[in-house]
């Protein structure tokens, strides 16, 4: 693990800006649109290489991104998945090298975000970078203290050793604002429709196995963060329980989340009592709930397709056919790790 070089370098060096495209899932935009957009306009690439995914927006989304000048492309909202969409933009795009991803509420902060983004290329060895995620405006104190606890000051490079220090969290990653070499994210298998959730982490798993580095880029920000709600949080972390059990090769080979939950609670508290001691019942709270909702999706097998789709965050995955049938045989791109999916949830 090391630290990259603090300062925007010429991203000519790394890639020519005609071969990186911007992918953009959206869903009923507008409400973001303004933001997004100007800055998207700040970082100067041209319109036609900003690719906007909707799902049936009804609110205007589709004709703001055309009056922009961007690329649309219009899919149902049923079809909408977090993987399985991003992948398949990829095919319409097939001139990118270089891929970055957005979401539509993650504003871009400076206007050299995306060059320094893409500075962090000029190792070779790099094959995906991301991004840092600022606390948006009006942020309250536990949203956050979760954005700065994730996103911390320093960037650095990791690598598959980087496990050794970091446990699981050497292969994360953000497609709320991350880039990959398309060829690397490609041969390790792309993005999986199967996950029901944090496609992103799991191809960064893929690419530390096979050799290949995840470059965090603290310089290059957006404004990007989320206040859940407890019941929300249950849902997420249930979801992680679930992505955790079908992806186990994940926590076997990097290790599992547990210290890096007590490290997070510690720190919340550490934030809480210098900024807002008043929150500190609510967060222990939040944190029993999400505790709970790990365990019922980790080991909740025999919940059934029913309840499991009550609890969870992304209820169309138990729809899908796809992560529900017996054990499957999956394979980790660049390894030899044989991987069980979950048991039927029938």
């Amino acid at each position: 693990m090391s630290t990259i070089k603090e300062t925007s370098l010429p991203v000519d060096k790394a890639v020519s800006r005609s071969h990186v495209a911007i992918i953009i899932p959206t869903i009923n935009a507008r409400v973001f649109w303004d933001p997004l957009s100007a800055g998207l306009r700040l970082q100067g690439f041209p319109p036609e290489q900003v690719l906007i995914v909707d799902s049936s927006s009804d609110d205007g989304t589709r004709e703001l991104a055309a009056k922009d000048g961007y690329r649309v492309d219009c899919i149902d909202r049923k079809d909408f998945n977090h993987g399985g969409t991003r992948q398949a933009a990829l095919a319409l795009v097939p001139w990118a090298r270089i891929v970055v991803y957005l979401t539509q509420d993650a504003i871009l902060a400076n206007p050299d975000a995306l060059d320094r983004l893409l500075a962090a290329f000029e190792d070779s060895d790099v094959a995906a970078a991301y991004g840092r995620q600022l606390p948006r405006a009006g942020a309250g104190a536990i949203e956050a203290h979760a954005r700065l606890f994730n996103y911390p000051e320093k960037s650095e490079v990791r690598d598959f050793e980087s496990r050794h220090a970091l446990g699981i969290k050497a292969a994360f990653l953000s497609n709320s604002f991350a880039a990959y070499r398309v060829d690397e994210l490609q041969r390790v298998g792309g993005f999986s429709p199967d996950v029901i959730m944090a496609e992103d982490a799991l191809v960064a798993g893929k690419l530390l196995l096979a050799g290949r580095k995840l470059a965090y880029v603290a310089e290059s920000q957006v404004y990007h963060s989320h206040a859940f709600s407890v019941a929300q949080e249950f849902r997420r972390y249930f979801d992680t329980g679930v992505y955790h059990r079908s992806e186990a090769w994940l926590c076997e080979k990097f290790g599992k989340p547990n210290d890096e939950g007590v490290r997070f609670v510690l720190s919340e508290l550490s934030y809480l009592m210098r900024r807002a001691p008043y929150l500190i019942p609510y967060a222990l709270f939040r944190t029993v709930t999400k505790a709970l909702g790990y365990k019922l999706g980790k080991h909740g097998a025999r919940l059934g397709r029913g309840l499991s789709k009550k609890f969870s965050y992304h209820k169309r995955f138990w729809d899908l056919p796809t992560g529900l049938s017996g054990e499957v045989s999956k394979t980790s791109g660049g390894s030899n790790v044989t991987i069980s999916g979950p048991p039927s949830l029938g």
